[in-house]
C-alpha cells in the first residue's frame, strides 16, 4: 500500500521554496501527497497572477492535491503587516483541518518562519494519532529577532515559550546541523533519536551550467561576485556593499557585485548604495525562477553568503551553501557558526566572521586577485563537498525515512 503524508507549509509552489522539489521527490518515490499551503505572496507581499484574497483554494501540483488557507498579504514587509502574516496563516489553516481527506501515515512541516506554521500539523497530528515531523528551517524566537525588533521582555518571553511548547509538541524534528541539534535537544528535551541532522539538498539544476549571452555581454571583463537569495537583515548585504566598495578602494576595480533576488531589506539597500555611490559596482537583478539562478553562478567568478552575527543564525547551514558548492564556485563567507565552519571544511573559499566589513574587503581583494588555477581549485573542492554531503538523491531518500519510519540514517 502507498504511504501517504501530508506536507504542511505556508509558502509553497508557484513561490520559490525548496519544499516544491521536496514534494516532487516524494510522489517520484511514489509517496501520495497532500499539501496545507497558503495563498501566494512571498517575498513582496503581493498576489501572484491568478490569486487573491478569494483564492483559489483548491488545485493540484503534479498529482499532489493542493489545500489553500487566507493569509495576510505580507504587503509592504512592515513589521505590523509581517506579524499580521505569521499569525494569520497558521490560525486560518488550523480551522481548516476538515477540509483534508485523511489516510495520513505522517504529517511534515516545512518549519520557515514562523514557527507557530507548525501548530496545524500538531493539531492534526494529534487528532488522528499519526507522527508530526518538523524540519526546523528557522528556529524561533531567536529568527523572529532577527526580523522584527522585538525588546520588550514580557513579548520576548511569550515568544520563547509558544517557541518550545510547539517544538515539544512535535514527534520528531529534524535540524539541519549538529549545533542546532544540541539546541534542539536542549529545549525539547529530545533525545538524538528523535531530533535527526539532515541537511538541505539543493536540486539537481544547481549542478548544471547555463551559459547566458546577454548576462555575458553586459557583465563581461569583470570580476562577478553573485548573491542570491532573499534581502532580509538576517542576510547583512550592507556588511556585502559596504565590503565591495572597500575592496574596490583598495585596488579590486573590476569588482562587481550582482544581487539576485528581493525581500524585505530591498529599499534599504538601494538607500546604501546611492548613499556610496556604488551604482557602477552593485547591481540589483530582480527575483528569478530558481532554474535561472544557474545563469548567474556560470556567471560568477565567486559566489557569497552572508549572514548578520546573531550567534543563533550560526546554528544552521544557509540553504544557498549547497547550490553554490554544486555550481562549482569558489565561496566566501560572512558568517559565523556551522555555515563558516562548512566553508572552512570545503575548501573552497575564504570565511570571514560576521559583520566584518574589513577582514571580508581584505578577503574579496585577495580572491579578485588570486592565479585563476587557485580559484579553480577552490570550484573544484566546492563541488566535491556538494557531491559528498548535499546530493538531493542521498537527503531525499534520509528524508523520507525519518519522516515514514523514524530511522535517521
Amino acid at each position: 500500500m502507498r504511504k501517504r503524508i501530508l506536507v504542511v507549509t505556508q509558502h509553497f509552489w508557484p513561490e520559490n521554496f525548496r519544499i516544491n522539489d521536496i514534494v516532487e521527490g516524494f510522489l517520484s518515490d511514489g509517496i501520495e501527497v497532500d499539501v496545507l499551503c497558503g495563498l501566494p505572496n512571498y517575498p513582496k507581499g503581493e498576489w501572484f497572477d491568478g490569486y487573491d484574497a478569494h483564492g483559489p483554494f483548491e488545485e493540484h501540483f503534479r498529482t499532489a492535491q493542493v489545500f489553500r488557507c487566507k493569509e495576510v498579504p505580507r504587503k509592504g514587509n512592515t513589521s505590523v503587516r509581517i506579524f499580521l502574516n505569521y499569525v494569520s496563516w497558521p490560525w486560518n489553516a488550523r480551522w481548516s483541518l476538515n477540509r483534508l481527506p485523511g489516510g495520513y501515515d505522517a504529517v511534515f512541516c516545512f518549519n520557515t518562519s514562523p514557527v507557530l506554521m507548525c501548530w496545524p500539523a500538531v493539531v492534526y497530528a494529534r487528532r488522528h494519532h499519526i507522527p508530526c515531523v518538523n524540519y526546523v528551517l528557522d528556529i524561533w524566537p531567536e529568527n523572529l529577532y532577527s526580523v522584527l525588533p522585538v525588546k520588550n521582555k514580557f513579548l520576548r518571553s511569550v515568544a520563547q515559550g509558544v517557541s518550545d511548547w510547539l517544538y515539544r509538541r512535535c514527534d520528531r524534528l529534524i535540524a539541519m546541523s549538529e549545533p542546532l541539534q544540541k539546541r534542539l535537544c536542549e529545549r525539547t528535551g529530545k533525545s538524538a533519536a528523535d531530533v535527526a541532522v539532515i541537511p538541505q539538498y539543493c536540486e539537481d539544476f544547481y549542478a548544471q551550467p547555463i551559459q547566458d549571452a546577454a548576462l555575458a555581454e553586459r557583465f563581461g571583463g569583470r570580476f562577478n561576485l553573485v548573491f542570491t537569495g532573499t534581502f532580509t537583515p538576517a542576510q547583512s548585504l550592507e556588511t556585502v556593499i559596504r565590503a565591495v566598495c572597500r575592496a574596490r578602494a583598495m585596488g579590486a576595480s573590476d569588482l562587481h557585485l550582482l544581487l539576485v533576488g528581493d525581500g524585505m531589506s530591498r529599499d534599504a539597500l538601494t538607500s546604501l548604495v546611492a548613499e556610496l555611490n556604488a551604482g557602477d559596482c552593485v547591481t540589483f537583478c530582480g527575483s528569478v525562477p530558481a532554474t535561472d539562478i544557474p545563469r548567474f553562478t556560470t556567471l560568477a567568478d565567486a559566489l557569497i553568503v552572508s549572514l548578520s552575527d546573531s550567534p543563533d543564525l550560526g546554528l544552521t547551514v544557509p540553504a544557498k551553501v549547497a547550490s553554490y558548492m554544486a555550481a562549482g564556485k569558489p565561496v566566501i563567507a560572512s558568517m559565523d557558526g556551522a555555515g563558516y565552519a562548512a566553508i572552512r571544511a570545503a575548501g573552497c573559499g575564504p570565511a570571514c566572521p560576521a559583520c566584518d566589513v574589513d577582514t571580508l574587503a581584505k578577503s574579496l581583494l585577495d580572491l579578485y586577485n588570486a592565479p585563476p588555477e587557485e580559484r579553480a581549485r577552490m570550484g573544484e573542492n566546492a563541488k566535491a563537498y556538494y557531491l559528498t554531503h548535499y546530493r538531493r538523491s542521498m537527503l531525499l531518500k534520509r528524508l523520507e525515512t525519518f519522516i515514514l519510519d523514524g530511522k535517521a540514517d
